[in-house]
């Protein structure tokens, strides 16, 4: 057989070669979510006969064309609700037992993709002689409408299918992978943003136990899922949007999916997220965490300096707001935190945009990540903390440190046509930061710690000193940096 086609439990595979790395892409992982399996957790995969071709992407899940995931490079060339596909970059489909590392994206639990160029494994796989998995899961509607309550035992699991669907590609690689040179055994788990915060929801579901052995979160933790009760009100408004009744679910399995994609579009930010439904998830993922559920995981995990800039910079409010609508998003961002939070700031002290960045970053990423980082140590387990300081050259400097900018850094893909919109022009220091933040994730991949020569030396993370690898031109260790910060909002009792 050749070395290109591949025997998967559902058939044979054929892939390609790119150089010295073997690629497969576009392998069914579960059946078509479409018709009765709409809603439902996914399936294992149709077997088929012939060969399957696998040298072209699958369509991408469905989704709102978002600005600034077009920025980020995001392609949406193709979506359907048929997605669930996956992608390996291997050295070779021989007998070697490899580390596996699979990339959950990222874009709020409602866009994004496993082929995005940004997420090119070929780098790791020539480099660091891993094997390289992405994948798609179901987004939006089709992924994190709670319907289970409601709907009864055909609904179950329905607001964290796309929970579920990470799972059956965990499934599918430890049941496949070694026949792609991967060592089912030796598997990391990495994602950024929503990839990240699915990952704190896997290393506190049942269902993911025993699939993955380490697990790296940028830009995400444990802290973003809803209750149900939190998730109903969702639905009803979702419900209410289609004029559909509560007691007639089965008319969400006949509506067009871009009809329901359309009107999705009216939810709140981030209102679809993984659910605490009794069923895939138990308990909030921080209780778990506390109470040990995953202190057998080595755990890699950071943010970016000036992670909100991202967002904030995009939004037109903040060049021609006065500062009474300035206070306004101030106000309409953190509700009834605000009159705590706002204490924080000297009396009469104008408030700014860069503060704005500050407490949102802060509430959003830095401080769910400190708590896991805490909750992991209390039970033992080995942590290692980063933070990305490098701040992108593009549009006067202003993106600074923002969301994301680690992305072509880590992977090693900052060549890519278009990174240089985002990362800036190529320089010799961007370089050598992609290659010392490349070979600390391949590192972590084979031994569960990211230590390089290249870098300062990186002791795990503990109580007392609390060290972080700060990512930059020079890179350094500091020891509870934004303790102030923390501090202040531990106190304050502001949870995110």
């Amino acid at each position: 057989m050749s070395a290109l086609i591949v025997e998967t439990a559902y058939g044979k595979v054929m892939g390609e070669q790119n150089g010295e790395i073997c690629v497969w892409k576009g392998i069914p992982y579960a059946k078509p979510p479409v018709g009765s399996l709409r809603f439902r957790a996914p399936k294992t995969p149709f077997a088929w006969g012939d060969v399957r071709d696998a040298t072209k992407f699958s369509p991408v899940a469905l989704q709102t064309p978002s600005e600034v995931m077009k920025f980020l490079g995001s392609e949406l060339e193709e979506t359907n609700e048929d997605c669930l596909y996956l992608n390996i970059w291997t050295p070779g489909a021989d007998n070697k037992l490899r580390p596996v590392m699979v990339w959950v994206h990222g874009g709020a639990f409602a866009a994004g993709s496993g082929s995005s160029s940004m997420y090119d494994g070929t780098s790791f796989a020539s480099e660091g002689d891993v094997v390289v998995v992405t994948f798609n899961y179901r987004l939006g509607v089709f992924g994190f409408l709670h319907v289970g309550d409601a709907g009864g035992d055909e609904f179950v699991g329905s607001g964290n299918c796309g929970i579920l669907d990470q799972v059956a590609t965990l499934q599918w690689v430890k049941d496949n992978i070694a026949n792609f040179g991967g060592d089912p055994n030796r598997v990391t788990v990495f994602g950024e943003s929503a990839g990240a915060m699915s990952i704190g929801v896997l290393l506190a579901s049942p269902s993911a136990k025993g699939l993955f052995h380490q697990a790296i979160l940028q830009s995400g933790a444990a802290a973003n899922v809803h209750s149900t009760s939190k998730a109903e009100k969702v639905t009803n408004r979702f419900l209410e949007l289609l004029d559909i009744e509560p007691g007639n679910l089965n008319k969400l399995k006949e509506i067009p999916a871009e009809q329901l994609i359309k009107k999705a579009a009216s939810l709140p930010y981030m209102s679809l997220v993984p659910v605490i439904d009794g069923v895939t998830l138990l308990q909030h993922p921080e209780q778990v965490l506390a109470e040990g559920g995953a202190n057998d995981i080595s755990i890699l995990i950071g943010t970016n300096k000036d992670e909100y800039r991202l967002f904030s910079y995009f939004d037109p409010r903040w060049e021609k707001g006065d500062e009474k609508e300035i206070t306004s998003i101030f106000e309409q961002t953190f509700g009834s935190s605000w009159e705590g939070i706002s204490q924080k700031f000297p009396k009469g002290e104008k408030l700014t945009q860069t503060m704005y960045d500050e407490l949102l970053t802060m509430k959003v990423f830095r401080l769910p990540a400190i708590r896991l980082a805490e909750h992991q140590v209390k039970q033992k387990a080995p942590v290692w903390m980063y933070r990305f300081d490098w701040e992108s050259t593009v549009f006067e400097g202003k993106l600074k440190s923002c969301h994301a900018l680690e992305i072509p850094f880590f992977w090693n893909t900052n060549e890519k046509p278009g990174m240089e919109k985002f990362t800036g022009e190529d320089t010799s220091e961007k370089r050598n930061l992609a290659r010392n933040m490349h070979q600390a994730w391949i590192n972590f991949a084979h031994n569960g710690n990211p230590n390089t020569p290249d870098l300062p030396e990186w002791p795990a993370y503990d109580l007392e000193n609390r060290s972080v690898l700060l990512f930059n031109n020079e890179n350094s260790l500091a020891h509870d940096p934004n303790s102030e910060e923390r501090r202040s909002w531990d106190k304050a009792e502001i949870h995110a």
